[in-house]
């Protein structure tokens, strides 16, 4: 028997320029999600959560979630995620029906540095004063020219050393930021995602006890990526 492939997936929950009604779905919904993955077998990873204007919602959510299934749970939760409820922060708000929405995004790629792009700059270290300050020049400023991200490094004495720490915490603020975007495109990319989807939510959840409709929906435009993933794998 052939071992399952084993994928990772990076997704987004998000309520978009919704009201406060539409963050604190997040909030449950990203809940319902978690304990989901815990009873498909798949891991996650909370990266990054956004807290909402009132208490208990969440303006936003990033997981990483990874298993042998990854693909086939995404295809039932990417989309448009609907809840049917009255407001429970204004309550004579007529509106019934508020929209959220999953995203997946592009998995970031480990960043490689064009060393010939980073300039480096000794510094003199900074220290508690008086006799103690290190007057030695061997702290080192890394800084990416086309990004200008600079980091610092006066952790040795050893300008050799320090060199090195400096490339590597460059390397993570520069992957840190590539996250970032992605997670801004998704956010900007989101009210037209949206409006297209509204009419066809991949999920339903229903009144203050937040229960789920039976059915759960799947898009045909999921249903086809995830076989264009799988193919590319394959012949890979």
């Amino acid at each position: 028997m052939k071992n399952a492939i084993h994928t990772s997936a990076l997704v987004q929950l998000t309520a978009g320029r919704g009201p406060a009604e539409c963050c604190w779905v997040v909030a449950k919904v990203l809940k319902v999600f978690l304990e989901e993955c815990k009873l498909k077998g798949i891991t996650y990873e909370l990266l990054y959560r956004e807290p909402g204007i009132e208490n208990g919602t969440q303006q936003s959510a990033t997981v990483r979630i990874s298993g042998s299934k990854t693909n086939e749970f995404l295809i039932t939760w990417v989309g448009a995620i609907q809840w049917i409820g009255t407001s429970k922060f204004r309550t004579y708000h007529k509106r019934k029906n508020w929209f959220i929405g999953m995203f997946q995004l592009e998995l970031p790629s480990d960043i490689k540095i064009d060393m010939k792009q980073v300039k480096f700059q000794a510094i003199r270290s900074s220290g508690p004063g008086g006799q103690h300050v290190n007057k030695v020049s061997s702290a080192i400023r890394a800084t990416h020219v086309p990004t200008g991200i600079q980091v610092v490094a006066m952790d040795s004495r050893s300008q050799h050393q320090n060199k090195k720490l400096a490339i590597s915490r460059l390397s993570e603020k520069m992957q840190e930021a590539h996250t970032n975007d992605l997670k801004k495109q998704a956010a900007d990319q989101w009210q037209n995602h949206l409006d297209l989807q509204r009419g066809n939510p991949i999920r339903v959840f229903r009144g203050s006890d937040f229960k789920q409709e039976k059915k759960i929906k799947t898009h045909k435009s999921a249903r086809q990526q995830v076989k264009n993933d799988l193919k590319k794998k394959l012949w890979d």
